[in-house]
This record gives structure tokens, C-alpha cells and sequence, in this order.
């Protein structure tokens, strides 16, 4: 997940100013002559919720270390020679292999930085390679410049404010006023402490607050409002990058989001309860898989209890730490004696190309497995998908997010080198654009076959 900091000032240093600020490079040709080599600068943003992890090319050659770019990321400012002609193409990495889906025809003048920003849905159709050039102007000392666009392609016209930490908008004037992939052209503000509100237009109704966020003095800041898949009402997030690095500032009041996963098969039903006072899940059963539920952001203690009568706990005083903008899945696992409580980080974001599988193994009564993806269910003669994945105690073992093509599979669940099937599920149908989640808990009597509890687009 891309490193996610309300406060900007360690990142956006002095150190890291746009590497378009450097405009030429000395060169010694053969006869010794120094010659000075004019230079533009290119920047790649990532803001197509949808699409999948991106590489770059220029003329068919790698473009810096551009390889597996996500959602909200942007590269660095790559500095790039004058008098060439660049054919930059932005490449999807889908389950078939890397497929050129943008590019841009580049012939750059000195002193400018070209951002080539993608935006847009792959599923709707309106994906595109927004260009914005930024001729290098000199920035006055101590001040910090802040390039606005407007990239949540679902998001309606807004105004967007820069102003002091805490002061009244209804007295503050907006920065700029920006339609989809509408910029707000250069703001320059003395470096420091200051808050950025995002309004529909035309009023007074916040729908994103940055809270108290630093703007380091000395940088020149592309902001970009790019679609939130965060928790949270907000519809968007920014992503900020200074030229050398980049981060995502989420709305400060964000919460993080929990689900709860029953797989103790001895267990009965629970309440799952915080601080003592809050309850989060109520008659929780085996096999059950809860909605997320919105919480804010914090340490908490949580308590697993029979839910008939409160006092019997079974998880007494697990102590989790949840991060805002984070979603987040607490499966009781193992058997009732030797309860456990994982806590699971998740990506929610689907994308467009390909279907997402993460499989968990929460079944500790069975030893490490191997998982089978069959268009069949025959297994003789195939290789597994994944394969000795064990049973963790304390920090679960799963497949990570397999990005596959759409299709129907059937999974197929062994001890790891056997072809013994402990689980079989039939045919599912997986469909791009799409994320499916499974656990392998416990069977639900003794010496039962381990069972597959199916999340997420398993169970719309």
C-alpha cells in the first residue's frame, strides 16, 4: 500500500526540489570541448482507480526503475535530453503479460517538466494519458508552490482551499475552482503549516479535509485529487508528489474498517467486543464472515466472549493497533483451547484486468497444503498454484493477491505434495474487476476435512 502520512515535512525536504530546477548537464565531448546539454524533466502519475500496476517505457527501453507503479503512485522527476523525440508508452501489467495501453509522442523543450498522468476507468472506457507541462519559473525563497489538478473523474466541479491551519472557510476565498482534469495553474504560499479543503463548488460543503498538513518551503508540489478507495465517506484522496517521492493524504477524519471471521469450528456463538464497552460483532457463529464496519483509528483492546453470556472469554485483552485508511480482517482461528486472533491487512481495490484470489490457510488441525486453480477439478497431471503453504500460528500464511484471468475454477485444496483433495469446491465463476477472499478453517467435527470459508466477490 503506498505509505500513507498526514504530515508531509520529512518527505518534501529542501533536498528533493524538482529535478527540472536543473536544467542542463555539463558534457565533455573527445576533443575535450565542454558543452552544455539542455534538459526537460518527465513525471509518470498512477491515478486510475481500476487499473492495474503500470511500467514505463521510452522508446522501448525501460523509463528509470518504472516497473510495477500503483494506484496514487507517482515516479520521480526523470530528467530527460532536448532535440529527441520520445515515444513513451505505459504498459498494464495483466495476468497475460505487460500490454501497452497509453502512450505519448514527446518532444520536450529545455526547462519544462512534462506529467503524464493517467486517469479515467479501464471498465468504462475512459482511460487516457492526461499531459500537464510545467515550464521551470523560479520560486521565490522560502516559499513552497502547489500545482492542483483535478484527476477523481467521479467527482463533480469542486473548490479547493489552501489556508491556514483551522481558519474559517466561510471568510476564505477558494485557490481555484477545477473540473475533471481541470489544474489550478501555479500557487505559491510561504512554506508551513496549512490545511487544504476540498468543497463542491460553489459552496460550503467540505468533502475532503487534510487537517493540519506541512508544506515545506523550498518545494514545488504537484496535488493531485485522485478517487479515495479508502474507508470512509470522503471521495477522494490526495497524491502528492515533490518530485523525488510521492504520498497519499487521506481525509483526517478517515476511519479504519474491520471485518470479523469466525473459524473455530468448537466455538460457540461470540460477541467480539473493544475497550471493554464497545461491541463490534454481535452472535458471531462459526463460518461466519462479517460486513467491514467503519471504526476510528487507534489501539484497542478486544475481547472474543460467548455471546450468551459475556463473561465466559475466550480471547481475553488481544491488543491491536488499527491505522486509518486501512481495512482490516480479525479471524478467530484454531481450536477453542488454543484459541487464536489474526489480524489480517487487506487490499480492497479491484481491478479491471484480471481477477484477484487470496487464499488463507486458518486450518491448524491440517499441515501445510498445497492449492490447485483447475478449469476442472483434475489434478493428476497439474502443478499446484501455490504451493507448502502452512498453517502459522500467531501470523497466518496465505497466497497473497494472485492476479488471474476471469474464468471458471475450481479450487482444489492438498497436503502439500500429496494429491489427496481435502477440499474441492466445484466450479466458481471469477470475474475480472472482481476480488475474492477464502480461508481454510478447521473442519466442523473431529477428524473433518478442513472447510473453505469464501469472502468478498465469492459471496455478492
Amino acid at each position: 500500500m503506498v505509505n500513507i502520512k498526514q504530515k508531509l515535512a520529512l518527505l518534501l525536504t529542501p533536498l528533493f526540489l524538482l529535478a527540472c530546477n536543473d536544467d542542463s548537464d555539463d558534457y565533455t565531448d573527445d576533443d575535450g570541448v565542454s558543452e552544455v546539454v539542455e534538459t526537460a524533466s518527465v513525471r509518470i502519475v498512477h491515478a486510475s482507480p481500476d487499473a492495474p500496476t503500470v511500467n514505463v517505457t521510452a522508446n522501448g527501453e525501460l523509463l528509470g526503475f518504472l516497473t510495477g507503479v500503483d494506484y496514487q503512485q507517482a515516479s520521480e522527476s526523470l530528467s530527460i535530453d532536448t532535440g529527441a523525440s520520445y515515444d513513451i508508452a505505459v504498459e498494464a501489467n495483466t495476468p497475460a503479460g505487460p500490454v501497452e495501453v497509453l502512450s505519448l509522442d514527446l518532444s520536450p523543450d529545455a526547462d519544462v517538466l512534462y506529467n503524464a498522468i493517467a486517469v479515467g476507468s479501464v471498465v468504462d472506457e475512459t482511460l487516457e494519458l492526461l499531459t500537464l507541462a510545467q515550464p521551470s519559473e523560479t520560486l521565490t525563497e522560502g516559499n513552497v508552490r502547489a500545482t492542483v489538478v483535478h484527476a477523481a473523474e467521479n467527482a463533480p466541479a469542486v473548490d479547493v482551499y489552501i489556508t491556514a491551519f483551522n481558519d474559517d472557510l466561510d471568510s476564505a476565498q477558494a485557490n481555484a475552482t477545477l473540473d475533471y482534469k481541470a489544474n489550478s495553474g501555479s500557487i505559491d504560499v510561504p512554506g508551513g503549516e496549512y490545511q487544504i479543503r476540498i468543497t463542491a463548488a460553489g459552496t460550503k460543503t467540505v468533502v475532503f479535509d487534510s487537517g493540519a498538513i506541512e508544506l515545506p518551503a523550498n518545494n514545488e508540489l504537484l496535488v493531485l485529487a485522485t478517487s479515495n478507495v479508502a474507508p470512509g465517506n470522503s471521495p477522494v484522496a490526495l497524491t502528492i508528489s515533490n518530485g523525488a517521492s510521492s504520498s497519499v493524504v487521506l481525509d483526517t477524519n478517515t476511519p479504519a474498517a474491520l471485518r470479523a471471521v469466525h473459524g473455530v469450528a468448537d466455538a460457540p456463538a461470540v460477541d467480539i467486543i473493544a475497550n471493554n464497552t464497545i461491541e463490534l460483532f454481535d452472535s458471531a457463529i462459526y463460518t461466519d464472515v462479517t460486513d467491514y464496519l467503519n471504526v476510528e483509528a487507534g489501539d484497542y483492546n478486544i475481547d472474543v466472549a460467548v455471546a450468551s453470556d459475556n463473561s465466559t472469554v475466550a480471547i481475553d485483552d488481544a491488543n491491536v493497533s488499527l491505522e486509518a485508511g486501512v481495512y482490516y480482517t480479525a479471524i478467530a482461528n484454531n481450536e477453542l483451547a488454543t484459541i487464536d486472533l489474526d489480524l489480517i491487512t487487506e487490499n480492497t481495490r479491484r481491478v479491471a484486468t484480471a481477477a484477484q484470489v487470496r487464499i488463507f490457510h486458518a486450518a491448524s488441525l491440517t499441515s501445510d497444503i498445497d492449492i490447485y486453480l483447475t478449469t476442472d477439478g483434475e489434478i493428476a497431471d497439474v502443478a499446484p498454484a501455490f504451493t507448502d503453504i502452512p498453517y502459522l500460528d500467531g501470523d497466518l500464511a496465505d497466497t497473497g493477491y494472485a492476479q488471474i484471468s476471469a474464468g471458471d475454477y475450481v479450487v482444489t485444496v492438498t497436503p502439500s505434495g500429496s494429491k489427496t483433495e481435502v477440499i474441492e469446491t466445484g466450479v466458481l465463476s471469477l470475474q475480472a474487476n472482481k476480488l475474492y477472499t477464502a480461508f481454510a478453517v478447521n473442519g466442523p467435527n473431529a477428524g473433518d476435512a478442513p472447510v473453505l470459508l469464501l469472502a468478498d466477490d465469492f459471496v455478492e
